[in-house]
This record gives structure tokens, sequence and C-alpha cells, in this order.
């Protein structure tokens, strides 16, 4: 078939090559914060992500090929685009609920790897057709350029080139710029209309009358309407904040007695204000151990690092509870600092530094009685801050009776799980190591020390302590601290699989709170277990 004019100088092939390329990278990047509220943005999420789109991407380059030399017809490619344009601004309208859907199934249907198979079906009926799609566009490109043999090479050159340049863009513009800005649902719609206006002028310019980009314009503009809410909390009515940040999901809620930060749409606390300035009631009330354990009540001055800041839960309660306190804290998502001042009381309190946790500990000198180490999220476990390397550089900025607390928030009950690892890993730079759990919760406080002075400094600062209720909790946690015993499980920089050891614990989480609701399943079948959930 003979080209359309459009065509014929070429320029409008390598312009459609550039934002194709870019509209995959834009997908993949939205991909990653579309799952992270649902499946945590663990290295496990992007290598699914990424392989899903490998496989899309591959499938579409063997079918493009072969389409384009049966049938090589702009029209048919750029047919395709105005499919892809609309399945991608289909995503923040249905996106969600497909989420949930499989995630519902499978959660009553698997007993392990919920995580793995649970995120690569969401990608794979997400985002698998829209990238096939576009996965076509190179190979059809490419026969509509090439007249001879002569230069056949720098023309596939340039529009490699096109894509590759175009993918750079895609990769730079949702992190820094739209996602940031106006989030991810726009996000999607941004990039599917801009692949709507490449099929768009092609039409036009071509005058060829197409249904498929009537009905196109038609669903992009529904999926306007019904599609830019940022909201993946949908079933939620009452957030005081919801939104995104470069790191994180973020949700604030709020009710008569708290407010809570969480950066997970199902579970998860990051942060909690107790409106009337009593403990928190979670695993911050345990931490408040380490300045006893430091010799707090004995010194004119105690200096406290936060790595993990979030919107100062504890160090609001250090603040309240040891008045000679003085506080630094690392917090790696500015906007997070931002809620903190808006939502959390701590507006008019020292700024919070903007760094990674370990990057601060590299960049100074300061040595401090306490650091509190609370940078681990679900499975998001940052491995720079779980080595041997890492732990040996908190020690290095403790003073010489100074403690080292750690929350570690997914307590594991096999052989080898991820605080196990942790705490391993530890006992390699401390001598001196004690854990306790935290009741009603999954998660364990360690607290370190190079001292020895530990466990009598507590004694000794508790029976100086005024306040009943912190005297209370804190010899709970006395009563309760084990003795750590050193393993084997040593995590270094060159070998962390923070991920999925994490995973192992979240599927042995998952398959305990399950037991029950699949007991009722299994007894009484579909209609019982809706009737559990007031269905």
């Amino acid at each position: 078939m003979e080209k359309k004019s459009i065509l014929q100088n070429k320029i409008y092939l390598y312009i459609t090559e550039f934002f194709a390329g870019m509209a995959v990278m834009a997908v993949e990047l939205g991909a990653s914060r579309l799952l992270a509220p649902y499946f945590s943005s663990s290295q496990i999420v992007w290598t699914i992500i990424i392989g899903t789109i490998m496989i899309a991407m591959a499938l579409g380059n063997i079918y493009g090929g072969k389409k384009a030399d049966r049938d090589p017809d702009p029209d048919k490619l750029y047919g395709r685009l105005i499919l892809a344009a609309v399945w991608i601004a289909l995503i923040p309208v249905l996106g969600k609920y497909v989420i949930l859907g499989i995630s519902g199934v499978l959660i009553l249907a698997v007993n392990s790897n919920f995580l793995v198979i649970a995120a690569f079906l969401a990608c794979m009926v997400i985002f698998v057709f829209p990238l096939f799609l576009l996965g076509t566009v190179t190979p059809s490109l490419v026969k509509y350029t090439t007249d001879s043999l002569e230069d056949n090479g720098q023309i596939v050159g340039t529009l490699g080139a096109a894509n590759t340049i175009g993918s750079i863009l895609g990769t730079f513009l949702p992190t820094f710029v739209t996602i940031p800005a106006v989030g991810t649902s726009i996000t999607f719609l941004v990039f599917a209309g801009i692949l709507l206006l490449i099929a768009c002028v092609y039409f036009i310019s071509a005058k060829v009358k197409s249904p498929k980009l009537l009905m196109g314009l038609f669903l992009f503009l529904i999926c306007c309407i019904f599609g830019h809410s940022n909201s993946f909390a949908f079933w939620e009515s009452d957030l005081t904040y919801e939104g995104e940040s470069v790191y994180n999901y973020l949700q604030v809620k709020e009710d008569e007695e708290n407010v809570i930060l969480s950066t997970n749409v199902l579970f998860g606390v990051q942060s909690v204000l107790k409106k009337n300035d009593s403990l928190s009631g979670m695993y911050y009330d345990y931490a408040m151990a380490a300045p006893m354990m430091a010799d707090a009540m004995k010194k004119d001055k105690i200096n406290l690092l936060v790595l993990g800041m979030g919107t100062g839960t504890y160090a609001t309660q250090c603040e309240r509870y040891f008045k000679k306190m003085q506080i630094d804290g690392v917090e790696i998502d500015e906007r997070i600092t931002d809620l903190s001042k808006k939502y959390f009381r701590r507006d008019g309190k020292k700024e919070v530094i903007t760094y990674d946790g370990r990057a601060y500990l590299n960049a100074v000198k300061k040595k401090y009685d306490v650091i509190m180490v609370d940078a681990y999220q679900d499975i998001t476990i940052p491995f720079q801050m779980s080595s041997v390397e890492f732990f040996t550089l908190v020690k290095e900025h403790l003073k010489q009776d100074g403690v080292m607390v750690v929350n570690m928030n997914m307590r594991g009950t096999k052989e080898g799980n991820i605080n196990k690892y942790l705490a391993d890993t530890i006992s390699q730079v401390f001598p001196d190591v004690y854990t306790v759990d935290v009741e009603g919760a999954t998660n364990r406080e360690l607290f370190a020390s190079a001292s020895g002075k530990m466990i009598g400094n507590m004694k000794e600062n508790l029976a100086l302590e005024s306040d009943e209720n912190l005297t209370e909790l804190l010899k709970r946690v006395e009563n309760n601290l084990k003795k750590y015993e050193s393993g084997e499980y040593i995590l270094t920089d060159d070998k962390a699989p923070v991920e999925l050891l994490g995973m192992r614990v979240i599927d042995d989480l998952i398959k305990n709170e399950m037991k029950y609701y699949k007991a009722v399943l299994k007894e009484k079948g579909v209609k019982g277990l809706l009737e559990e959930f007031g269905i």
C-alpha cells in the first residue's frame, strides 16, 4: 500500500517512535506507583513490573514485525496507538478495582508467595495489552522508513535513538514532574492523551475517516471525567489527606483521639499523634526505654537521632518525657515532613533533615546518646540500612554509653526470618543486644549497646521517673526484655536479600490472618463468607 503523505519525509515516523518510547517508560513508572500502595515498592515488585513489560514488548515486537510484512498499512499502526491510548486511559478508572479483585481472590486461594503472584497477575491484566501494542511500533516504523539497503542502518539507528530519547524523558517526567504535581491517575491520562494526539494528527492529515479515532476520543473523554481521582483508598470517605510524593503514597486519617499517617491503603501505621498527649499505645512507647538505657535521667543533655523521622511520633514523645532532649531527625521524604507540620503539631520544631539515613551518618561526625532506626516499612526495607556496614556506622556515631533502638515491624516465627537476620547482623557489631515484642502488634524492638550498662542504667533511671504511666509501661518492657543470642544469619552490603525475607514474613502473617476466613469459605461457601463481612 502507498504510504500516506504525512509519512513521506519520515519526520513524523521519528516523532511517533519518540512518543511511543516515552509512553512505555511513563506507564512503567506509573505502574510502580499504582501497585505500591497495595504491594509495596520493593525490589520484588519492580522486578515483576520490569519483567512483565519486557514480556509485553517482546511479544509486540514479534507481532508488529510479522504484521508489517504482511500488511504494511500505517492506518493499522496508528489504529493500534488509539487502542493503547484508550487502555492506558482506563487504568486510573479501573486499575484499582482490578488489583483489589485479584488480591481478594488470591488471598483465599494461595498459601504462599501471595505478593509475587498477586502483583504479577495484576501487572499481566492491567499492563500487558497496551505495552504489547506499543511494542509493535518499532518494527512497523522500520518497514515504513527503509526504502533501500543503502541507508537502512542509519534509519534504524535514528529510530532507535528517537525511542531511547523518548524513553529517557518518559523516565524523568513522571518521577520529577507529573506524579508529584498532579498524581498517578492524571499522569496516565496525560501520556494516553499524547498517544491519542499522535494518532489524531496522522488520520486528520492523511484524510482518513476512522471510527476507531472517534470512539477513542469519546472513551478518552469519559476516562478524563471518571479517572482523574488520585484516591487509592477509594472506599474511604473521610480521609483527612491522601496524596503522593516522590517516594510514597501518603494517607492521613483523623478521629477524635488520633491523627494517623499510613503509606499503605490497607494496613500499617507509620506515625500517630495522640490528641490528648498520652502514650501512643504502639512500639514508640517501648522505644522510650532507650533513653533510660542511655542514662538520660542523670545527664544534663541527651542527644537523640531519629533515622526515619516520619511525622515525629517518637521525637514528640521524647520531648514530652525527657526535657533535656536535643533531637536531630532525618527523613528522606520531604512531603512527610510537610504533613508533620500541618497535621501532627511539629510546626515550629527544629527542621528535619531531608536525607537518606545512611548518607547522613556518612556526612556528619556528631555522636549521640540514642539513635533510633525506624526506616523499615512492611516489606520495604532499605538494604543499605540493614547491613553490618550500616550498623557499624551507627555504632561509630554513638557515645560510649550510647544505645541504638531498632523498630523491626514484621515479627516472624520461622527460623531465618527477616528479624532473625537483622538481630544476628546487629549482634556482629554490638556485644550487648536485647529484644522485646510489642503486645498486640507484629513489631519487635531491639536495643543494642557496646557499654554493657543498658539494663543497669534502665533500672536506676526508672527509679527517677515521676510519670506513673511511663514507669508502668517501661517496667513491663524491662520484665519482657530478652538477651539476644547471636546466630549466623548475616546481612552485608554485598548480600542483603531483605525483600525476599520480608515477603516470607508477610506470607506467614497473611496465612495466619486468613485461616478463619478460609475455614468459613470451606464450610459455608461464598455466601457464608460474604455474610461474615456483612455483605
